[in-house]
């Protein structure tokens, strides 16, 4: 069982920087590939970027690429999204998920089988 809990969300206008933690409990974490998706309000979550276990394999979707970097601390259990030049586009609630099968990543939702509660990232323009 793993338990996930996001932070660092938050109100930020338009071209400014976030840095969301997923924080993991359990002493497998390197063991589960992990992944960011996003929900705005009326819209489908959508997957924002994926990392495997070792941190070796990253994807990140078109929508974000070039400006958000996902990234993990085994050491920390911790999983990282740096958000950069954000856009009020970016605005939604924003999920952090394990998979205890993926060998690297996976867009789909359904492949993850943990999630975190989600945190609010508001960009204004």
């Amino acid at each position: 069982q793993v338990q996930l809990v996001e932070s660092g969300g938050g109100l930020v206008q338009a071209g400014g920087s976030l840095r969301l933690s997923c924080a993991a409990s359990g002493r497998t974490f390197s063991s589960y590939a992990m992944a960011w998706f996003r929900q705005a309000p009326g819209k489908e979550r959508e997957f924002v970027a994926g990392i495997s276990g070792s941190g070796e394999h990253i994807y990140h979707a078109e929508s974000v690429k070039g400006r958000f970097t996902i990234s993990r601390d085994n050491a920390k259990n911790t999983v990282y999204l740096q958000m950069n030049s954000l856009k009020p586009e970016d605005t939604a609630v924003y999920y952090c998920a394990a998979s205890s099968w993926v060998a690297n990543w996976s867009p789909l939702k359904s492949n993850y089988n943990y999630w975190g509660q989600g945190t609010q990232v508001t960009v204004s323009s």
